[in-house]
């Protein structure tokens, strides 16, 4: 979109690990727009920009950092979304620009709530550029981030499955972490057991019977 509006852009792509490019701590340029990056960009690559550095980031700003998608259906949150917001040097802490929600549903769990999420956050940035290219400014939102910045250590602790948590709980860690090949997990003597899927091919705790041994939990696998 930005190159057929004429825009010059030197796109730079990455995964979990790598490190950011020698080419683009060069860079200098009008516009940093990150989105879906795995970097956390340096404050010397940020004064580069003359004009903005924004970032799309996938969950509204009660979630900055890692995992908000995973936190908000631990919590039971009723709406998510995705948030447009100038960068800082500090992860998730610039001003908020725009933010666009939707409702979160009870049969959500994280692949669901993901895609719709990543459909909010390319609307929203199709609308963060459509108001450029028009030449009106960028927003201001109102809304403020929250007060603690998750990592990935939040997400691993989230994701542990203690025998004596009560099924509720153990439900809501079911719900928040159960993506593809990333399951919760139990760790008993050594051994590390990781949630199955059920028969509908969705990770699912049962809860326990009358007659069930105390602490029997079925779903799970070595």
């Amino acid at each position: 979109m930005l190159r057929r509006s004429g825009a010059l852009v030197t796109a730079f792509h990455g995964d979990w690990g790598d490190e950011l490019p020698d080419a683009a701590r060069a860079w200098r340029g009008e516009w940093i727009v990150s989105y879906l990056s795995r970097w956390i960009l340096p404050a010397e690559l940020l004064a580069r920009a003359s004009e903005h550095a924004i970032n799309f980031h996938p969950a509204t700003p009660d979630y900055p950092g890692f995992g908000g998608i995973n936190q908000a259906l631990y919590r039971g949150v009723e709406t998510f979304g995705a948030t447009c917001h100038r960068m800082h040097p500090a992860v998730d802490s610039g001003p908020v620009l725009a933010v666009r929600r939707f409702p979160v549903y009870p049969h959500d769990g994280v692949a669901s709530l993901l895609e719709r999420t990543y459909d909010a956050q390319l609307q929203l940035f199709y609308e963060m550029f459509d108001r450029l290219q028009r030449g009106d400014p960028l927003p201001a939102s109102a809304e403020r981030w929250g007060g603690r910045v998750y990592t990935r250590r939040d997400l691993d602790d989230l994701s542990r499955i203690e025998p004596a948590m009560p099924a509720d709980e153990v439900a809501r860690r079911v719900r928040a972490t159960s993506f593809g090949a990333f399951r919760p997990f139990v760790e008993l003597g050594g051994f590390r057991f990781d949630l199955a899927d059920a028969p509908g091919g969705a990770a699912q705790v049962s809860q326990p019977h009358e007659h069930d041994p105390p602490g029997g939990t079925s779903g799970v696998r070595g």
